[in-house]
Parts: C-alpha cells; sequence; structure tokens
C-alpha cells in the first residue's frame, strides 16, 4: 500500500485508514482486538471524536504504550472557549496520551478564524503552543463551510464526506487542499452503506495521492477487507469505472446518508434509518429492515410535525420531511409485496 503524507503535517501513512466511530457500539474487548489487528495489518491513522461516545477510551486502551507508533485524530464540538479545554482534557484523559497529533472542529457550521469574536480558533493555537495538540484541522459536511476552510490558509487538514458518488464540486475540494499543502481525510467513503463494493470504494480514493481514507470499522471481517488491499491495491480498471458510472446513475442526488445530525426529531423518528429506508431494502437487504419494531419506527413518519427542524440542521441541503414521506409510501408497498425487493 502506498505512502501518503497529510499536507503540511510531515504525517505520513499508508493510503488506507481507520474510522472509529462505529466502534462504540461493541464491547471494549471487541473494540481492542479490532484496533491492534489493524495496527498489525498496517494502519497506522486512527480517527475518532469527543462525540462518538466511548471510541476515544478503546483507543486509549488499545494503544497505551505504543502512542509514538500511531497517529490520533480526534475532534470536538466545543462552541466557547471553556467547553473546548474542557473536551481537549478530556479527550487526552481518555486516549491516555498527552498530545493529539491532529484537533478538529467537529462538523463545523461555521470557519473559525482569529479575532472572529468567538475566541475558537485562538484555543486551536494555545493548545498547540502548549504542545496538546500538533496539527490544526476541521471536518464539515457543507460544501461552503469546507471551500472556506481551505481559503483561509488556517486549517492543516480537512476532513469530508468524500466517495465514489462525490461531485466535481466536492472533488475540486481535493485539488484546493492540493494548492494549500493541506490534508485531506475523506469520511463517509462508503456513503453510509449504500456503497457495498470495497474494491471500487478504494480503487476510487487511490486515485488521488493526498486523499487519506479513514474506513468505518466494527467487525474483524470487514476490517480484513480493507487489509487485504495492503497486499494488492485494487486498480480502477475498465470494469470498475464501468460499476462506478452505474452506481452514480442510480444513486447520484437527493438520498439521506445516515448521517444523524438532523436528530433529534421531535416526533421520535428515527430519521437517520426512515429517510433512507428505500435504498437499504435495495442495496443492504435484511429481515430486520421488515421486523414489527422497524415497521413501528417507519410508522412514526405519519407524525411527522413538518415543523422542518430536520431540514434546518441536514449538512447536505435535503428536503427531509419529503425525503421521510417517499420512503414511507415505498416501505408500505413493499409490506403489501406490491414493489419485490432483495
Amino acid at each position: 500500500m502506498r505512502q501518503i503524507s497529510l499536507g503540511s503535517t510531515g504525517i505520513t501513512i499508508p493510503q488506507n485508514a481507520f474510522g472509529a466511530l462505529p466502534i462504540q457500539r461493541v464491547t471494549m474487548e471487541t473494540a481492542i482486538k479490532i484496533l491492534r489487528r489493524a495496527y498489525e495489518g498496517g494502519m497506522t491513522f486512527f480517527d475518532t471524536a469527543r462525540a462518538y461516545s466511548d471510541s476515544e477510551e478503546k483507543l486509549g486502551a488499545a494503544f497505551e504504550g505504543m502512542r509514538e507508533k500511531i497517529y490520533i485524530a480526534t475532534k470536538t464540538m466545543a462552541k466557547t472557549p471553556e467547553d473546548f479545554f474542557s473536551q481537549l482534557e478530556t479527550s487526552l484523559h481518555n486516549l491516555r496520551t498527552d498530545y493529539i497529533d491532529i484537533y478538529q472542529f467537529h462538523c463545523a457550521d461555521r470557519c473559525f478564524v482569529p479575532g472572529d469574536g468567538t475566541g475558537m480558533y485562538e484555543c486551536m493555537q494555545k493548545a498547540k503552543a502548549e504542545g496538546k495538540i500538533r496539527h490544526i484541522g476541521i471536518t464539515a459536511h457543507k460544501l461552503n463551510i469546507a471551500q472556506e476552510a481551505i481559503a483561509s490558509g488556517l486549517y492543516e487538514t480537512l476532513q469530508f464526506p468524500f466517495s465514489y458518488l462525490s461531485s466535481e464540486k466536492e472533488e475540486s475540494l481535493v485539488q484546493g487542499c492540493i494548492d494549500k499543502n493541506m490534508g485531506f481525510i475523506a469520511m463517509k467513503g462508503l456513503a453510509g452503506g449504500l456503497i457495498t463494493h470495497s474494491r471500487a470504494a478504494m480503487a476510487y480514493m487511490l486515485q488521488f495521492d493526498n486523499v487519506a481514507p479513514i474506513w468505518g470499522i466494527q467487525r474483524v471481517e470487514e476490517l480484513e477487507e480493507w487489509l487485504a488491499f495492503m497486499q494488492e491495491e485494487p486498480v480502477l480498471d475498465e470494469e470498475l469505472k464501468a460499476f462506478i458510472a452505474a452506481e452514480r446513475a442510480e444513486l447520484v442526488g437527493e438520498f439521506c446518508r445516515g448521517c444523524g445530525y438532523c436528530m433529534p426529531c421531535p416526533s421520535g423518528i428515527m430519521i437517520n434509518q426512515c429517510a433512507r429506508m428505500s435504498l437499504m431494502l435495495r442495496r443492504a437487504p435484511s429481515k430486520n429492515w421488515l421486523s414489527e419494531d422497524m415497521q413501528t419506527e417507519m410508522k412514526k413518519i405519519e407524525n411527522c410535525l413538518e415543523c422542518g427542524a430536520c431540514r434546518k440542521k441536514c449538512p447536505y441541503g435535503l428536503d427531509t420531511p419529503t425525503l421521510l414521506k417517499k420512503n414511507y409510501e415505498d416501505y408500505k408497498k413493499v409490506l403489501a409485496g406490491e414493489v419485490k425487493v432483495q
């Protein structure tokens, strides 16, 4: 597996990294097993966040005593300097370390800059001067925020959703990071579970020699798929190009990535699953989607208040209430046997 450098950070890693959001869903024992296997298999970059419940603690437990052998990126959703330093200290404690390689503003809804009145960028500078963080990064889901972060020249890395479903505008961010000597960390490389072809997903990423994909992993068998690419890199040949073109024709447009930033819903709707149910039934078929529990969850869409809160919070600008209703109508047809899925 080729090595890439994350912009001006000096961090050089295999172009195959670990996204630690999903390990919050498994036991400590399982998480440690997965994380150590990832390192043994060649992964050296691990991305987590203060918001991912106990993910940081699991990383800390897995890698205590071998800190210099790996790179850790984590994130803060703090909006005030007080919360910033509180969360930073919590992250350092959980990760069992005295420094974080890349500290990122998480899901930023604005591009913090010095002198903007918030004091937030100054917090990053202070933490860096104290040696508690080594590099300043930002994560975003909105294109304009990512573009502002690149143009500012203030950030050493950008983390942004990126997959073979990305548009030309999203791909242009990669070149923007090259021009500014920024590292580009690709999250949601599987588009929230809608992409199921790992070879195609990796082959797409390998076109870009400054992109570090972080794959969300919570099972050993999933991890082994990615580790196999350490020995044999997939090539974006004509067959995979044709496959990706067909995928884009089917999926590019208004679909829910399942990020959950629209939640909680005042009506209790499980938006991050219900708003993409049609696609999940067809692309990741499971009897669980048609279980009594899930039928109950889908029926909650009938109680939508049309308050628009989910629409306002969606980082992709989706008309979520309309999307929910479309998915519910399709779901009812599947239940009634009017529409067949796998």
